[in-house]
């Protein structure tokens, strides 16, 4: 009966284990995503504040040319306003990750400390047995030898 439990706890903290490392490569996926959309968001940043008009600063546009631009410059912000909207989003997503994550790590420690304590204790009523047939065997020698 004892060994099925400690086989049943290790292999909860395996489950356990698992768990915590699935969580994990999804919360790095979720980093690198991140990392994409903060990129992305730079660049746009960047084609915002720079291009065309920072080329031709000084000179006279044509208004279809100024037109164009603006709606270029317009269209890019838009983008980047929904590209901040959805990296919001994706951060809320990732704190709801990292919060199972740490829950998930806070349940395996704790499966394993029951398991090493579990372990614990059957190795001390395991040596406490070993000690005991030791000490009859010890104690048969010794009147063995005072029959003789």
């Amino acid at each position: 009966m004892s060994t099925d439990t400690t086989r049943s706890l290790s292999t909860l903290v395996d489950l356990r284990g698992r768990e915590v490392d699935r969580l994990a490569a999804a919360m790095a996926e979720k980093q690198a995503m991140r990392e994409r959309f903060q990129g992305n968001l730079d660049r746009l940043e960047r084609l915002t504040t720079g291009g065309s008009s920072q080329l031709l600063a000084g000179t006279r546009l044509p208004l279809a040319l100024s037109m164009n631009q603006a709606g270029y410059k317009q269209a890019v912000l838009a983008m980047a306003d929904t590209h901040r909207q959805d990296l919001a989003l994706h951060e809320a997503d990732m704190a709801v990750t990292q919060r199972a994550l740490h829950l998930a790590a806070q349940k395996r420690e704790v499966l394993g400390q029951v398991l090493d304590d579990r372990v614990a204790r059957l190795r001390q009523a395991r040596d406490r047995q070993d000690q005991k047939r030791l000490d009859e065997m010890a104690t048969q020698v010794w009147a063995r030898g005072l029959v003789r």
